[in-house]
């Protein structure tokens, strides 16, 4: 790491003289949006407005935000939003938790209807492989929080609508490498040609780390294409392709005793059940998706956006009981229609359209001899498909009133065949799902600020992998979540765009709330817990104290993030054990997230970031809780253009400054008390960018 910083140094003392002088906003633009937040155009319920202008709690990440801190993962981007926690298990293993939403998920991401591009990234069954994307994967996110089934289908969470292609284009070749702790490090090549008519990406992107605890080592390359293509002033089309290829192994939760005497130790041996070692836990997933979008403006009037995809996991899990492995192909396609017309001085706009996912899945569970497959346990055909209709019209009448009103049905299916037992037992839950739909007003008090409210109904069906594993009965009687949800919120800028604030309240009432449970040999499994309330207010402020690009300090801001969240089981008894009134698990009571950013002239600059995290209950008792933490870090590094093709990004930074101790990625109401996975103590990294233009 020395060695490394030294290099770095050298290269910012070998170019500094022949810098360039361009402005350092001008460096930024095309990696970002560089208007205010409330200026950004949002794609969330298909309005494609401006944010301020959307009466929804929405987030928005652009890339400035990603390339706050290290060049390996949006977690920390993502939880700078409030609302939002995203974990890490052990690299590459990633949990999404928007509201709350993590209660269902043992990994992975679920409860969240997640979408790259035009085409879904949750598959028919409910579930989302996020770790096959890397990186340099994410040019911007939106992040659509609290019940969005009206025009998104199921997930409680909300929905994240992913954008792969940069903001602003420019042709060229860049490479980026980074390195750091625990031997992580990072290659990322891309290449963009052709023009604002007909563009071009194609990228590959390696990473690997030995991983902060035994048995966390990781690697994931992933190769893709994209291209954009305007084929007249009526049509565009834009197609890609994306293959990753992902290896991480799993070290396991600990029981307290074990994490308070060896934090970075893997899960050991207990009785007859191996340790995560000798059982060789590991994640191998190969992911391919290819897909098409059209849109076409048939007059100033109508216009239509069709998007068709295809993908395909191939999925190996040997953990502590058995090796699981799946094959899941699955297809789908969205379409919308959208019109737009002048009603006198106000404007209608309506969306209206169709989305339908079918998958056709293998799963096969064998005994794990030593991390070698052995004996066949369970063989499943699982087949699944969805399909829901939605509508959505956006009424923006005199004095600043906007009226938005949608809905959705839902219809969805689970076939689930048992193909190791003779006769082959087969099982089909159907879930009709009542009308989802959303009303929301808008009112813009001033031209910088608008206050809105609306009420919403959402719901959850269980997952093919819920219904399959659940109890190892193959479709069990759970029951898809329902809730209505009740939102009030303000967002705007004063002061010259320099104060920007986002502010919401949400009171949502749950019913057959989904909970998972691990049982004594580590199978994991979900019951329905009864109701839930769920209150919370989350609040996002920043202020620019300088924002003059030809003064020495060209650009200074510093922004909050508070979260509150107050989820209680209001009625849940399991067996004769009441939980009402209990904490959900999985939810921090209280997040703060605040940052300074510095942008000087010459083309130094620093992000700082705070982090403290309420403590965790961790199971549905609140008998075991994960403690409190606080975290520190920072980037720094200097960007500049050389030699008017050249930009150059040289940065090096450190994380958990306090080498905190602290669990991350909990298993909620695991047996035996096997709740922690330990996070890394301080721990830095580094990397140079370098991206040359065509001009």
């Amino acid at each position: 790491m020395k060695k490394f910083i030294l290099l770095s140094l050298s290269i910012i003392q070998g170019y500094f003289l022949s810098a360039q002088e361009v402005h350092p906003e001008t460096f930024l633009a095309d990696s970002s949006d560089t208007r205010p937040l409330r200026e950004v155009m949002v794609k969330a319920y298909e309005q494609n407005r401006k944010l301020s202008e959307v009466g929804a709690p929405v987030s928005v990440v652009t890339r400035a935000s990603l390339s706050r801190f290290g060049n390996t993962s949006i977690l920390p981007a993502l939880n700078a939003n409030p609302g939002v926690r995203m974990e890490e298990r052990s690299p590459g293993s990633y949990r999404l938790n928007i509201r709350g939403s993590s209660l269902r998920s043992p990994f992975g991401v679920r409860d969240i209807k997640i979408y790259w591009n035009e085409i879904p990234l949750t598959d028919p069954g409910g579930n989302t492989y996020l770790n096959q994307l890397g990186f340099y994967n994410f040019q911007s996110l939106e992040i659509i929080k609290g019940t969005a089934g009206s025009l998104y289908g199921a997930g409680i969470g909300g929905a994240v609508l992913i954008n792969s292609m940069p903001s602003v284009w420019e042709k060229g070749v860049s490479a980026d490498y980074g390195y750091g702790s625990f031997n992580t490090n990072s290659i990322n090549v891309n290449i963009r040609t052709g023009d604002s008519d007909h563009r071009n990406n194609i990228s590959y992107s390696h990473q690997a780390s030995d991983g902060y605890r035994v048995q966390t080592q990781m690697r994931r390359d992933i190769a893709s294409w994209e291209t954009e293509l305007k084929a007249s002033d009526r049509q565009s089309i834009h197609a890609y392709m994306l293959y990753s290829d992902l290896f991480y192994q799993t070290p396991g939760a600990l029981t307290l005793a074990e994490y308070n005497k060896d934090p970075r130790q893997a899960r050991p041996a207990a009785g007859t059940q191996p340790g995560a070692v000798q059982a060789r836990a590991a994640i191998y997933q190969k992911n391919f998706t290819a897909g098409f979008s059209n849109e076409y403006h048939f007059n100033e009037h109508w216009q239509n956006t069709t998007a068709v995809y295809g993908a395909y996991t191939d999925f190996s899990n040997p953990g502590i009981r058995v090796y699981e492995v799946r094959q899941e192909p699955h297809f789908g396609g969205r379409t919308v229609f959208q019109y737009k017309t002048q009603l006198g001085k106000s404007s209608l706009q309506v969306n209206a359209g169709a989305e339908a996912q079918k998958g056709f899945f293998e799963t096969r569970d064998y005994a794990n001899k030593l991390g070698a497959l052995d004996a066949l346990q369970t063989d499943d055909r699982i087949n699944s498909w969805q399909y829901m209709v939605f509508a959505q019209a956006d009424l923006k009448f005199g004095a600043g009133w906007t009226l938005t009103a949608g809905a959705s049905f839902n219809k969805s299916a689970v076939q689930i065949t048992r193909e190791s037992v003779l006769p082959a037992i087969a099982n089909t839950r159907n879930f009709d799902n009542k009308l989802a739909p959303r009303v929301a007003l808008l009112k813009k008090i001033l031209p910088e600020i608008s206050l809105y409210a609306s009420a919403s109904r959402g719901f959850s069906t269980p997952t093919a992998q819920e219904l399959q594993k659940t109890n190892g009965i193959i479709g069990p009687p759970l029951q898809p979540e329902d809730g209505i949800d009740y939102e009030a919120g303000t967002r705007g800028s004063l002061f010259h765009d320099k104060l920007f604030f986002d502010i919401n309240a949400f009171f949502f009432h749950l019913k057959n709330t989904i909970v998972q449970r691990i049982d004594t040999v580590g199978v994991g499994y979900s019951i329905n817990a009864g109701n839930t309330d769920q209150h919370g207010l989350e609040s996002y402020i920043s202020y620019q104290l300088a924002d003059q690009p030809r003064q020495f300090f060209s650009n200074i801001k510093v922004w909050i993030s508070h979260t509150l969240h107050d989820f209680h089981y209001r009625n849940f008894t399991q067996d004769t054990t009441s939980f009402s009134g209990k904490r959900l698990p999985s939810v921090p009571p209280q997040t703060v997230v605040a940052g300074l950013d510095v942008l000087l002239k010459p083309g130094f600059y620093l992000n700082a970031t705070y982090t403290y995290s309420d403590r965790i209950m961790l199971n549905d008792a609140n008998s075991a809780y994960a403690g409190s933490y606080n975290l520190l870090g920072s980037r720094i590094g200097y960007r500049k253009i050389l030699a008017k093709k050249f930009k150059l990004d040289v940065y090096g930074g450190v994380d958990n400054i306090f080498n905190t101790r602290y669990s991350l990625g909990n298993d909620f109401n695991a047996a035996a008390g096997r709740y922690y996975n330990a996070a890394p103590g301080v721990n830095y990294f580094g990397g140079i960018s370098v991206n040359y233009l065509f001009r």
